[in-house]
């Protein structure tokens, strides 16, 4: 019962309800409109969120609240998610997405920033520091390395998640992968529950959804262009996340990324890394060793 109630939790993370933030502003990034949100003051600090999450996820977790007493902390809703616009052509999605945090520093005229990428948001990260490296103090990447290679099972299996987010407003293959090992699956009573609620929350739409599911190919970096990167990286993933194996695959390709292993931690849920103190101290203790000189 404990095991099953972990796994429908999991699977209920990227639909919790959002903690509301204040001061909310906007900003045009190449003709879509994007929300973001700022805290604090000191050295500039972008957050990015994972898929199907918004800007609220950092403070849910209390990382906002937390690095907002040192720094000036940004977090903004990706192009798809939240408050932003939300385009359904998958041509607006893939590499225009780390190319909005280019933007967004821009808009608001800081030269170079800290960055943390959570899922989603680590794939997006690890592809811009290889497109603008020099906008960056340091880069934080969290159960999320990267995209290195893609295959012909890649594309069938990014096709079958977007039919899938058309048709159930849900995903749940993509939770299933990305559920600790031996995780029990959810009943189907279960899944008509998340897929109703998703129906009904105006912030989640399934077309912009799918629209960045089948632009997962143009995410994809050239390990040789991993390589060459010279950001200080911080690489954190849990034991119990199937992303961990896109990690190592980092390390191997840029061996001066810095891995930090949480023991038990999970994508997402109960156990989910987010929540773990080991991140949030692993995280304030590389942000101060690369602080602006």
């Amino acid at each position: 019962m404990i095991r099953r109630i972990a796994s429908s939790a999991l699977l209920l993370i990227a639909l919790a309800p959002a903690l509301c933030l204040s001061q909310d502003k906007c900003f045009d990034a190449g003709g879509v409109r994007l929300r973001y949100v700022e805290r604090g003051a000191g050295e500039p600090v972008v957050l990015v969120h994972g898929f199907t999450n918004t800007a609220e996820i950092w403070a849910n977790s209390g990382i906002l609240q937390d690095l907002s007493r040192n720094y000036r902390v940004i977090a903004f809703d990706a192009r798809g998610h939240g408050k932003s616009d939300k385009p359904h052509e998958p041509a607006r999605y893939g590499r225009e997405m780390p190319l909005d945090i280019v933007r967004l520093l821009d808009h608001l005229e800081i030269p170079r920033a800290h960055i943390v990428g959570y899922s989603l948001g680590g794939h997006i990260t690890s592809q811009l520091l290889t497109l603008h490296p020099e906008r960056f103090l340091s880069a934080t990447l969290i159960a999320g390395s990267g995209r290195f290679t893609w295959t012909p099972a890649d594309a069938e299996e990014a096709e079958a998640d977007a039919r899938e987010r058309e048709k159930d407003c849900i995903n749940p293959s993509l939770m299933f992968r990305l559920a600790p090992p031996n995780a029990p699956r959810p009943s189907a009573d279960s899944l008509k529950v998340l897929s109703k609620n998703c129906f009904a929350d105006t912030t989640q739409d399934r077309f912009a959804y799918a629209a960045l599911t089948r632009a997962r190919a143009d995410q994809l970096i050239a390990p040789a262009a991993v390589a060459a990167v010279t950001v200080p990286t911080l690489g954190i993933v849990g034991t119990d996340d199937p992303m961990k194996a896109g990690m190592d695959a980092l390390v191997r390709i840029r061996p001066s990324v810095k891995l930090v292993v949480i023991e038990g931690a999970t994508h997402a849920g109960p156990r989910g890394i987010l929540a773990r103190p080991e991140l949030i101290a692993a995280l304030r203790s590389f942000l101060a060793e690369h602080r602006m000189r």
